[in-house]
């Protein structure tokens, strides 16, 4: 509160108290099965088939997960988590490069991002950088599209990606290992090499016309071990020779004669500088010192590092005779330049092939043995959706077991909110009613936290392996489905009708009868059927729970979204005084949620006293020992809509009636 110590007029801002309460999202589904690639570690959310495909890849013939993400965003889902399984064995692809020291060693070890033979078929091509070509290099990454056909150019194959100015300093932001992890979705990479390290120099271009240089043509900068850059004047008589040797002797005594600008400067940068003569018409300016200014370990200290650089002088310049300089065509190396990975045209992740001059060993990507996966390894998955709570349904695309739909509908009745939903199917060879009976029957984990479809659906091959129609999994189709009707109609209405229609179905691996769905629709089998007018559509919204009160999908799925709504939007409470102010603000927030809810059509009753109920104070939901536990109790209650899901017409005729 405002103090007051005068008089006159105070204004104070006070909170209103209205805590609106949004309703928790439904549509968003996670996928558990084997992809082609991606992160094996953690549940990642995609919003698009082609996010999934840049992540994961495309269609494998071990797997259903593919086929199920893209039937979930082609009938309507907008984004989705998925969980990637990986055997045990399964491998990284990953390349040893040997450095530019000599003798060359072990300097760079690429590795594809994550697990499996995906990464055997990234071809690498190695180049000086753009901007910095003395001491960066470019990486650019290719893939084999097919991996039996091995193309006759690789350079024909688009760049995925490119990543120029990659250094060696750990402390650039282009340094290789966090340049890579940062941007590269392909590859990550290890500098195996943190002691070689060489006396910075600077190479001059070819030396082909100009001597002698004349006296009014004798000066240059030069930057040593970044000390700071110095003038350099050669003396008339090298200024006047024709000799490059008489140039290169007299540069070399003018630098290192050169007094140090810096403290932390080694005093052997100047006095230990060399200038040669290289191929006859080439100078290479050598720094002192190999190591670090400061005299730090070489293996761990960088900065200052050693180094020649060279610029124009102002005035009576030589740098542009000499080629001295990045402009004029020099190149300047410092000392961790050595550790760069040696240029290559095309190297390939996992092709024994490549291994020669500028390999050192290679480890052969691998998808592993996926027939050693079972049940448990996709169930044991379902624990890095734990810290998730913004999805609501989970399948397991293509495993159809009756114990993987038990481990489905356990684990989402047991998360501490109870806030997800199953969606299972029968097994791909389960075509008769005989069949899906049985498995019904030997589900032993049946609750309303899981629906059962049958039978598997025929859609056109999208991975085009096949020109004809393929039987695939139907709970990819089901999730797409049940986000497009949540989104157009609420979660209350059942996903299942004539406007429940599979997009991409092109039939069914079995028809039913009317008759044979009367036999499976009472034990909670929801059924795909085909109509004339309709296509193939849902037929069926019950859970596989015995209980009455959550026989149906859309009961459970709303009542899902209530409790994971009013559980986001009671944050606040904790820790509020526990009197008849919060009691009523509870009541108050939460009774206009599930107004806002009741006004939508998602509760029975013509009037709100006859939809729901919100109830919270002393003597009605809670009695002083709860109080003095510091629990307060809010009791919630709804008449949830039920579809009608036998409309029974009675026709009558009038007799003697003109």
């Amino acid at each position: 509160m405002t103090a007051v110590s005068y008089p006159g007029v105070y204004v104070e801002e006070i909170a209103g108290g209205a805590r609106p309460i949004e309703a928790a999202g439904t549509s968003t589904a996670a996928f558990v099965g084997v992809a082609e690639k991606g992160p094996d570690d953690a549940a990642v959310r995609v919003t698009s088939w082609e996010e999934f495909q840049k992540s994961y890849g495309g269609f494998i013939p071990t797997s259903y997960l593919a086929e199920a993400v893209f039937s979930f965003f082609n009938n309507g889902g907008r984004q989705c988590y998925i969980v990637r399984v990986t055997p045990s064995d399964a491998a990284q692809a990953d390349i040893t490069l040997l450095n530019r020291a000599t003798p060359a060693v072990a300097g760079v070890k690429f590795l594809a991002k994550n697990k499996g033979a995906w990464g055997n078929y990234l071809l690498l091509t190695f180049e000086n950088a753009t901007a910095d070509p003395g001491n960066g290099f470019k990486l650019t990454l290719r893939r084999q599209v097919e991996r039996e056909v091995v193309p006759a150019n690789f350079q024909d194959l688009p760049a995925l990606e490119t990543h120029d100015n990659l250094v060696m300093n750990p402390e650039s932001p282009n340094y290789v290992v966090k340049a890579l992890k940062r941007d590269s979705a392909l590859i990550d990479a290890q500098v195996l090499d943190s002691v070689s390290l060489q006396r910075g120099f600077h190479r001059s271009g070819a030396i082909t016309a100009g001597l002698p240089l004349g006296v009014s043509n004798k000066k240059f900068l030069i930057n040593v071990d970044e000390d700071g850059y110095q003038e350099i004047t050669l003396d008339d008589a090298a200024a006047n020779s024709a000799n490059l040797d008489d140039v290169r002797a007299n540069i070399e005594a003018k630098v290192q004669a050169l007094a140090k600008k810096k403290t932390s400067t080694p005093a052997d940068a100047f006095t230990a500088f060399n200038c040669a003569v290289e191929d006859t018409n080439r100078l290479v300016l050598r720094s002192g010192t190999n190591k670090p200014a400061g005299g730090g370990n070489p293996a761990t200290t960088v900065n200052d590092k050693s180094s020649v650089r060279i610029q124009n002088a102002p005035a009576n310049n030589a740098a542009v005779t000499l080629k001295l300089g990045e402009g004029n065509g020099g190149i300047s190396e410092d000392a961790l330049a050595v550790r760069r990975p040696a240029n290559a045209s095309v190297l390939q992740l996992g092709d024994n092939a490549v291994t020669g001059v500028v390999t050192g060993t290679l480890t052969l990507g691998s998808d592993g043995n996926t027939a050693s996966l079972n049940e448990v390894s996709y169930s044991t998955a379902f624990g890095r959706l734990n810290e998730k709570n913004d999805f609501s349904v989970l399948a397991v695309p293509g495993i159809s077991t009756q114990q993987m739909m038990d481990l489905g509908v356990a684990y989402c009745q047991n998360r501490p909110l109870q806030d997800v939903f199953y969606v299972g199917e029968t097994g791909k060879f389960d075509d008769t009613v005989a069949e899906a009976e049985s498995f019904r029957k030997s589900l032993t984990k049946a609750n309303s936290y899981g629906a059962l479809y049958f039978p598997w659906v025929k859609a056109l091959d999208p991975s085009g392996r096949t020109p004809g129609a393929v039987v695939l999994p139907p709970s990819g189709y089901v999730a797409g489905l049940y986000a497009r009707i949540d989104g157009a109609r609420g979660v209350w209405k059942a996903p299942a009708g004539t406007e429940a229609s599979l997009n991409g179905v092109v039939g069914l691996a079995t028809e039913l009868t009317d008759t044979q769905q009367g036999n499976l629709n009472p034990i909670s089998v929801n059924c795909l059927r085909r109509f004339d007018l309709a296509g193939v559509i849902a037929w069926g919204a019950r859970t596989v729970s015995s209980d009455p009160e959550y026989k149906y999908v859309p009961v459970r799925r709303t009542a899902i979204m209530i409790r994971r709504s009013i559980y986001d939007g009671i944050q606040w409470a904790v820790f509020e005084p526990n009197d008849h102010r919060l009691w009523s603000a509870l009541r108050t927030n939460i009774g206009a949620f599930m107004n806002s809810l009741f006004r939508a059509g998602a509760f029975q009753g013509e009037k709100a006293n006859d939809a729901y109920f919100v109830r919270c104070g002393l003597g009605d939901t809670m009695v002083q020992d709860d109080i003095d536990r510091g629990q307060v109790i809010v009791l919630v209650g709804f008449a949830p809509l039920k579809p009608a899901e036998f409309v029974i017409v009675r026709i009558q005729q009038k007799a003697g009636q003109q």
